[in-house]
């Protein structure tokens, strides 16, 4: 069997917190006093464009939240939504092991919007880390659509059974499985490394990252 060549993370509940989802606007109706049932109608009616870049942060804030006007500042609602960016430092050192080892190409294959993923790209230093960036807001497709595997497939040459994928939704996963991927579901960071390891992805440390989580159990 050959082994693959790169490896494509999902980024939000993977190696991030997620970006912008339900507890995101959830704990941001109660902050900002806004009917949350309002945020998600309108919400629900933007996200697939918001996501694949058709509509920018300043146009998704005009429908959702400042449609009439606010006690509050559109400046605090976006550092509010920033703020909701943490780190998974178990997952981001896997990440870095990978890299650091030079073994396979690491890039990511991601739902998010442009400008939160940028802000997540630069705070988090991902680009440190990834080679490329194969998002939603770049591609113009969302997953789980299989067109945006085939996407990043050809983008980095590589037949499918040569890149190995991590996600933590199952859906996902089962579409990347079906397009040919290797697609590893992702729980916590050991999980991860034994999934890469059962698909053929091998580096040093990687036995490191199931005991340090078996520990941690």
């Amino acid at each position: 069997m050959a082994y693959p060549l790169a490896v494509f993370f999902d980024v939000g509940g993977v190696c991030l917190t997620n970006g912008w989802d339900h507890a995101g606007r959830s704990a941001a109706a109660r902050l900002f006093s806004l009917d949350y049932d309002e945020l998600e109608r309108r919400h629900d009616a933007l996200y697939a464009e918001f996501e694949r870049g058709e509509l920018d942060l300043a146009s998704y804030l005009d429908h959702t939240v400042f449609y009439r006007d606010r006690a509050f500042s559109r400046d605090d609602f976006e550092a509010f939504m920033r703020g909701r960016s943490k780190p998974h430092p178990a997952m981001l050192d896997l990440v870095a092991g990978l890299h650091d080892a030079g073994t396979v190409r690491l890039a990511t294959l991601n739902n998010e919007s442009r400008e939160l993923n940028e802000y997540r790209i630069d705070r988090f230093g991902l680009d440190t880390l990834f080679e490329a960036f194969f998002s939603s807001c770049y591609l113009g497709v969302r997953k789980p659509a299989e067109r945006i595997f085939h996407m990043a497939l050809d983008i980095v040459g590589l037949d499918p059974d040569r890149v190995a994928f991590v996600d933590d939704r199952e859906e996902n996963v089962f579409v990347a499985r079906q397009v040919g991927l290797r697609a590893v579901l992702a729980d916590d960071a050991g999980a991860v490394a034994r999934g890469l390891r059962d698909v053929g992805v091998e580096w040093p440390g990687a036995d490191d990252v199931d005991d340090e989580a078996k520990e941690g159990s």
